[in-house]
């Protein structure tokens, strides 16, 4: 790849800009909350002069949201954070029509999908906006001549907090990062009704299979697990849940759903999802009882979730039986097939989450780097949620954009006036987002000032006083 390509961007073919920014200004139409932090942006440029290093998923979607950050006075350059994700003839609009410097190919190699990382790296940003943690990971372990520049940043997805939350732990975070899929009207949304809808509907894309009267085993039952479980029962699958929490195993029960081992539902699958961000949830001694004819995918972020190379090592060959669909032919000659490598396939075979529900989550984006580009440097070197003023706001605004509108509240049922805002707090065992006081949940009291959970522990309330805890295996999102 050569320098000149690099201060341009790198994509596929630049002759596919008309078709991309049809596809832009479509998406545009369905994302109002975004459109109005738009112009705000324009008239206040509140990131005048911030330079931006985003990697994400370069869709139709994620461009309005670059518009957006640009129009707010930002200098921004894009890189893919997959390489099966990439919606090419977007790429093509935003460099060409837009003057965003974007650097994405869909189906790019390692070796280019890595130097791809490195021009967005070269742009020297001060700012990063990551998902999955691949930008910020090369940012501290080979730029860290860069470091120095970055002020804060914001990360997407599941997977991507988790490894922040690592980083922040062993002290290799150098800068404070706000986690935006901890938002509610995030992962309330996007990974339950987004990652839910768009799942199907790759598979579906890929294979044109029935769904109904198919046995749907859906590997993790968090908010992605729970969206693609509840969209597969729609369609009329018998599904299949497997999930290592016995909490959510047995909320899957309630909501009518089988609950069994990977080791017995890869007996009766026909249809395989994984969304666990976990690492070989689906292995060699699953492949060898599945039926002939199983077809596997993954809608986590990473391509870790499916033991490709077992699956390899029992076949005698393979071929691309429909683009994307490898089928694999076993040595006792069933046949299992997998599709998009084991890549997202809601973004690799289909064109990943409706611009509707990623409307809330980039106006998060948006927002978050707004209130950190104003208030860096109150903020020690962690990771936070979305303060929940800016998380509530964009839910009315939501609201109101689909013609719908939340109740006043009563005098009494709110807190006392003059009360502070709060800035964002701490991900991990605990992420509290009121002011210290008496809160009752669950028909018991509770001091707030002496909490401790473990973890992997998950409270969820809607009192006055709001607290949220999140598992650290949940599941990843788009």
């Amino acid at each position: 790849m050569a320098t000149a390509e690099l201060k341009k961007g790198d994509v596929k073919d630049i002759g596919l800009a008309d078709a991309g920014k049809r596809k832009i200004e479509w998406a545009a139409q369905q994302m109002p909350v975004l459109q109005q932090i738009r112009k705000r942006f324009i008239k206040e440029q509140p990131l005048k002069g911030l330079r931006v290093s985003a990697c994400l998923h370069v869709t139709s979607e994620t461009a309005n949201l670059m518009i957006t950050l640009r129009d707010g006075g930002a200098d921004i350059v894009l890189c893919a954070s997959n390489p099966l994700s990439t919606q090419d003839e977007v790429a093509a609009s935003l460099n060409r029509d837009f003057n965003i410097p974007t650097f994405a190919i869909k189906g790019e190699d390692n070796q280019t999908y890595y130097q791809h990382l490195q021009a967005a790296l070269d742009h020297k940003p001060q700012f990063t906006m990551d998902d999955g943690c691949d930008l910020v990971t090369m940012l501290l372990t080979k730029r860290q001549d860069l470091v120095g520049n970055v002020i804060a940043g914001t990360e997407e997805t599941t997977t991507g907090v988790i490894r922040l939350r690592a980083m922040a732990k062993d002290g290799t975070l150098k800068y404070p990062v706000i986690a935006v899929n901890d938002a509610m009207t995030k992962h309330f949304f996007d990974n339950r009704y987004g990652t839910g809808q768009s799942t199907l509907d790759g598979v579906i894309r890929a294979t044109n299979v029935l769904i109904a009267g198919l046995k749907v085993v859906i590997a993790g039952y968090g908010w992605c697990g729970r969206g693609a479980a509840m969209r597969a029962k729609g369609l009329g699958a018998d599904v299949i849940i497997t999930e290592i929490d016995p909490v959510k195993g047995i909320e899957a029960v309630m909501d009518g759903f089988r609950v069994l081992p990977m080791a017995d539902a890869a007996k009766e699958g026909d249809v395989f999802i994984t969304v666990t961000g976990n690492k070989n949830v689906i292995r060699r001694e699953h492949f060898e009882v599945m039926k002939s004819g199983a077809i596997v995918c993954n809608s986590g972020h990473f391509n870790v979730e499916i033991e490709i190379p077992a699956l390899e090592s029992l076949s005698t060959g393979k071929k691309e039986v429909r683009p994307l669909v490898d089928e694999f032919q076993l040595k006792d000659g069933r046949k299992v097939y997998l599709i998009a490598e084991g890549r997202l396939v809601n973004l690799a075979t289909a064109e990943g989450h409706p611009a509707s529900v990623m409307d809330m989550s980039f106006a998060n984006q948006s927002l978050s780097a707004e209130y950190l580009a104003k208030h860096h440097k109150d903020l020690k070197p962690n990771v936070y949620v979305v303060p929940e003023h800016l998380d509530r706001d964009i839910a009315r605004l939501k609201l109101e954009a689909i013609g719908s509108t939340s109740s006043p509240p009563s005098r009494s049922s709110t807190s006392p006036p003059g009360k502070k805002a709060h800035k964002p707090v701490l991900c991990g065992k605990l992420i509290l987002q009121c002011p210290t006081r008496l809160s009752r949940s669950w028909g018991f009291f509770f001091d707030v000032r002496h909490l401790h959970f473990h973890p992997r522990s998950r409270i969820e309330t809607h009192s006055a006083c709001y607290l949220r805890g999140r598992p650290l295996h949940s599941p990843t999102p788009r």
